[in-house]
């Protein structure tokens, strides 16, 4: 298979990861330890949990989703004409020739 087949190339793959971990980092900063029927914990409501654990995975799904949206650059790949029809140019060609 051919690179220019694929639908991504290999930074897409690197900012899919980057915006995977930081969803995971997103989820950790989430965690902690919770309140129990016998004892409060007040750290549930703090401004970590409430505040930036969320932005940060909004963050890392918005750029996700960037990364699968991006186009990869073709440098070398003309999108305009497709092998079927350089195929049936070439045949025209010939015919005339």
């Amino acid at each position: 298979m051919n690179k220019r087949d694929l639908a991504f190339d290999k930074v897409n793959y690197i900012l899919l990861a980057i915006g995977m971990a930081v969803v995971v980092l997103g989820f950790l900063l989430m965690s902690g330890s919770g309140s129990t029927e016998t004892a409060y914990d007040p750290d549930i409501f703090s401004a970590r949990r409430i505040k930036v654990a969320p932005v940060v995975c909004l963050i890392g799904f918005v750029s996700m989703i960037y990364a699968v949206v991006r186009r990869p650059k073709d440098s070398d790949v003309e999108i305009t004409t497709s092998h079927a029809d350089q195929r049936s140019e070439n045949e025209k060609e010939e015919n005339e020739a």
